[in-house]
């Protein structure tokens, strides 16, 4: 069981109906997708004060390139499972040491550890609200 999030009003709105602007969902479905494959350190940051770019970066890391394929797989899947969507874009996953999945609101980060220490998102966007999201199980 996740650590269900507090998230409050989103800064993007869409008409289609295939599509969900509700970030809360959207990061409770991605995290317990990073979860089932047991992602590392994870943590959501709320930059809506910060950027238009997006609302909130889902940030983890795992152990592996086969790991953090996995993760973006589960993640990927789940938010199609639960909420009927796809990403919009997704970036690095034949590098498999940092792969971006946009859904526009929520931003997915997954790294190796090496280079999640080596960018420091947490430390770029280090005036965000961090919550870090516990393996309740």
């Amino acid at each position: 069981m996740t650590k269900k999030t507090d998230v409050a009003e989103s800064q993007f709105q869409t008409d289609s109906p295939s599509k969900t602007a509700d970030s809360k969902l959207l990061i409770d479905s991605i995290t317990e997708g990073l979860l089932e494959k047991k992602a590392r350190d994870i943590k959501i940051l709320d930059v809506r004060a910060l950027t238009t770019l997006t609302d909130y970066f889902v940030v983890c890391h795992g152990n592996s390139e086969t790991q953090i394929r996995a993760l973006a797989n589960s993640a990927t899947e789940k938010v199609k499972e639960d909420l009927g969507e796809n990403v919009w874009k997704k970036e690095g996953l034949d590098a498999r040491r940092w792969i971006i999945l946009d859904y526009v609101n929520v931003v997915v980060h997954i790294f190796s550890e090496e280079k999640r220490q080596y960018y420091g998102i947490e430390r770029m966007w280090n005036d965000a609200e961090i919550t870090e999201v516990e393996d309740t199980e």
